[in-house]
Parts: structure tokens; sequence; C-alpha cells
């Protein structure tokens, strides 16, 4: 676009929001829908997202209590074609301003958070990164700061689920340090996207390893506004293949996914000191034994399973999500979620969705020995850790095109894994299953 067509451009759109009509006013919502009307024509695009939740453990877990979290969500997508005649390239970024507390870390004490909200207050940049498509869209290039969760081992029918587990899979969100490129902390790194075919897609990605320096302390306190813009750790690689098929005479749409990550760092063992002795043996060393590299192996499967009359992309939806990885170096090591999505059942609201999904974690055969071990060493029956699973029950009702309201429902079984209750005296017992209810809001435009 020339610099005077893009300055009439803006001016229009000013106008379009401060200038009432000759005939008549124009109400205010009608002049702003104009206005981002005319800036899209142009090549911007802005967004604006709060999501407000309330929810309460209401038995089990460390402690019963309720909390209140919200996050502001800041972004702008801009057509740089339009805009400075860059041929199929598009910026993108966004930001977070994060407040209020987390049930998880506060009251419940489990691996995969209440809500993939929750993170420690902040205001923080996530994604900064532009991409350039290629050979008639069919290669597209992103780089800059990217987050990985919406394009790997995802579900297009896993977006109404609250749990954190079922956005980010829980395994690499316990796994990977500070639990990978994913809210609230994505990372430096190059993504290549690749239609091999209609039905065939390639993505390729290289993140840097870390959004923060290894420590004890939480990643998020380590890089508190998301610009540490890390690159120089060891990286992490995740690869995957996406074929599109359709099932039966009505050709209900499929999708089948496989991949494989692959992470460059150093990992800790979970049982042996690098003496070889078990790390809870008040004669090993206590420096741990170190493993180079990690890995993992996943799948998704996502399908429609019945079709309204009304709309044939809405009915009933299924979706399951499995990931494996090494026992030795990984807390989690084999990992499974799938659930259900009921779309179009109401024709008083049409855009209501329902949705019932459940998440197993199965703790590491090396991280269950080293509960053993302690148990020998100690004489004390401390708790082998050995799964958490979460039920999620929800309805999202949308009031309007701007506002829905999301009513939910967890059980949360053995949190932490199974681990001690950090507020048992005797520290022998269990943190007790969790029962989680709350309410989530998103106001949108």
């Amino acid at each position: 676009m020339s610099r005077p067509l893009f300055r009439a451009t803006m001016v229009a759109a000013a106008l379009a929001f401060a200038t009432p009509a000759l005939a008549d006013d124009k109400p205010v919502a009608d002049r702003i829908a104009d206005t981002r009307a005319a800036l899209e024509q142009a090549g911007y695009q802005f967004s604006f997202t709060y999501i407000g939740e309330s929810f309460a453990n209401v038995s089990g877990g460390m402690a019963t209590g309720a909390i209140y979290t919200g996050r502001l969500d800041l972004g702008t997508t801009i057509d740089l074609e339009k805009v400075f005649g860059w041929t199929g390239a598009t910026f993108h970024a966004n930001m977070y301003q994060i407040h209020g507390d987390g049930l998880s870390r506060s009251y419940v004490g489990n691996l995969m958070l209440v809500s993939g909200v929750e993170a420690l207050p902040a205001t923080r940049l996530y994604e900064l990164w532009i991409e350039q498509k290629l050979l008639d869209g069919r290669l597209a290039i992103r780089f800059g700061q990217i987050g990985a969760d919406v394009e790997f081992i995802d579900s297009q029918y896993d977006d109404i689920f609250i749990n954190s587990a079922l956005g980010w899979p829980g395994i690499t969100g316990v796994n990977l340090p500070s639990g990978g490129p994913s809210p609230a902390l994505a990372v430096p790194g190059i993504r290549v996207k690749a239609n091999l075919s209609d039905r065939i897609t390639a993505y390729l990605a290289v993140f840097d390893g870390s959004a923060a320096p290894q420590g004890d302390l939480d990643p998020q306190i380590l890089n508190p506004n998301g610009i540490a813009f890390r690159v120089n750790d060891p990286p992490w690689w995740i690869g995957q293949l996406k074929y599109k098929f359709e099932i039966g005479e009505s050709k209900l749409p499929a999708t089948i996914t496989g991949g494989a990550w692959y992470h460059q760092m150093s990992f800790a063992d979970q049982r042996y000191s690098a003496d070889g002795l078990s790390l809870a043996d008040p004669n090993s060393s206590g420096d741990t034994l170190w493993h180079r590299g990690n890995n993992g192996v996943f799948m998704v499967y996502e399908q429609q399973l019945t079709r309204t009359a009304k709309d044939p992309d809405k009915g009933v939806a299924f979706f399951m999500r499995a990931s494996v990885s090494p026992s030795d170096r990984n807390l989690v090591s084999a990992y499974v979620d799938g659930g259900l999505l009921f779309t179009g059942f109401s024709d008083k609201y049409p855009n209501d969705r329902f949705g019932v999904a459940a998440t197993y974690a199965k703790i590491s055969d090396a991280a269950r020995a080293l509960d053993r071990d302690t148990q020998i060493f100690t004489g004390t029956p401390y708790p082998i850790r050995d799964y958490e699973a979460v039920l999620e029950v929800t309805y999202q009702h949308v009031v309007n095109d701007n506002f829905t309201v999301q009513p939910v429902f967890e059980y949360i079984a053995h949190p932490g894994g199974g681990a001690v209750d950090p507020y048992d005296p005797t520290q022998t017992h269990r943190i007790r299953d969790s029962v989680v209810v709350g309410v989530r809001t998103i106001l949108s435009y």
C-alpha cells in the first residue's frame, strides 16, 4: 500500500468512529465495528480478550479455598503485504497481563493445573513473530518468539476445556524445561509448515530449549516479562505429520497426527546419583546423575462422530492424544487424554458447547523406585507416587458475540501424582483427591 493511500485509509477509519452518519447517529458499537472493519481492510487486526475465573477447591487437595484469576490478552496481526508490500508476510504479537491467585499452587498441589490461565502475576510478552508464505501458500516459515501449543500435539476439539493439560499436554508441560514453549512463556524459534497435499501437512520446528535459566526458582520469576529472548540453550526439536481423511458414507472428517520431539539439554536421573547409588541412600554423593538429551513420541486422533441437520460442522466430535518418554529422566513417562465435544444441540443457543474430557499421567518407574528407596532408607511409609488423573465436565454458553460464560467441574485424582501432603505432620499421607468447581467468563473483541 502506498503511503498516501495508507494515510487515507487511517483517516477514513478514524472518521468512521468519530463522526456520526449524516442521516442519523450510529450507535457507538456500530462505529467501533466500522472502524475495525476499515483497519482490517487496511491490513491491521487487533484483538482484546479478558478471561476471568473464579474457582474453589471444595474438597481434598492441600486445603479448601477459592481464588480469582484474570488474564488480559492484547494482540495484533498485521498483513505486511497490504501495509508494506511485503508479499506473503504476516506479523503477529500478543501480550498478557495476569493477576490473581492460582488454585493449583495454593490449594490443590496438582501437576496438571486446574486452568491453563493460571500463572504468576505479571505483564508479559508472549508471542512476537513474522510468518512468510511461499509457493502459493503451500509453504509457511514462521520465526520469532513462538508458542508451540496451538499447532503441535493439538486437537481442534480440545479448546473448550479449562485444565492446562487439555491444551498443552501434561507430559510435555511437566517434563520439558520451563514447561516448553506454551503459556505463559513462549521462546524464540523457527517453524516450517508444508502442505504436501490436500490431505497431508508436515510441521517441523526448532525452539530454544528453555524460556528461563535453569535453577530452583520458578521460570516465570526468572523470565518475568517474557523478554529474555534466550537463544543459547541447547535446542528443542519437534516434528509431526497430519493426515486428513473422511469416514463412512457421510464422509465424517477425521485427522490422525504422529510426531516426535528431541531435546538436546541434559536431564537429571529420577533415581540415581552420579556414583550409581540411589539419591535416597545416605551413602550416595548426592550429586545427580545426568543424561544427555531427552525425547518423546506422540499421536493425536480426532473425528467428528455425528452431524446436526442444520449445520454439518456441528454435532458430536471425539479426540484422543497419547505420548511416551523415557522413564529414567522424566517424572511422567506416559500420558493419554481424550474427550467428547457436543455442539449445535440447541436451536435457541446454536453456538453453545458442552464437553467431557479426562487425562491420565503415569509417574515414571524411576521416580516410583526412588519413592520405594526412600521408604527403605528412612523406614517411613512414604507414599509411592503412581499417577495423576483429571475428569473435566464443562459447558460454554455464548451470551453474545463478545461474551461467554463457562461453568466447570473437575475431579483430580492423586494430585501431584500421589505426592505426600505438605501439610501432613507425619509426612505419610498423599494429597487427597480434589473436587473443583468454578466459572470462567470470556470477554473478547
